[in-house]
């Protein structure tokens, strides 16, 4: 993941772009928008949050019903929870960056990146065998019916 110190520059860089942020926007539109711009886009976010949190809930219980595993979706679902978080931080800078990761497309865009380059692991984090590329597995055994069930 993020060595010690890209996490520390982090925490040092994204409050001193959000208060950079927060004095430009204050000192052209004024204190109170200011602070009314910021309560709005929380409460927007968390308004658009909720949708897209539901849309991706429905899918992963699509796919668990047709029997498939929903690996992407529940990485959207992990994005998602870093979108929230970041749009409930009062700033623009974390608004922003949370808004680019409710637009499906991008946030589908950055989770492949992710898995491309080895942050994430899409299917499960054990250590097991990796699936098959080619053709259909047959899985082959025995089976029978319990009498008393019916």
């Amino acid at each position: 993941m993020f060595p010690f110190r890209q996490l520390l520059v982090l925490f040092f860089t994204v409050p001193l772009i959000e208060i950079y942020l927060l004095i430009q926007v204050g000192s052209v539109i004024g204190a109170v928008p200011t602070v009314v711009l910021v309560v709005f886009t929380a409460v927007l976010g968390a308004g658009l949050l909720r949708l897209q949190g539901f849309a991706t809930l429905a899918r992963v219980q699509a796919m668990l019903a047709r029997g498939q595993v929903p690996a992407i979706e529940v990485m959207e679902g992990a994005v998602l929870l870093v979108a929230g978080v970041l749009l409930l931080t009062p700033g623009f800078f974390t608004d922003a960056i949370g808004f680019l990761c409710l637009i499906p497309w991008l946030r589908r865009k950055l989770i492949l990146w992710a898995i491309r380059r080895g942050v994430a692991v899409a299917g499960g984090a054990g250590g097991g065998p990796a699936p098959r590329e080619h053709g259909p597995r047959t899985l082959e055994g025995d089976y029978w019916e319990d009498d008393e069930r019916r």
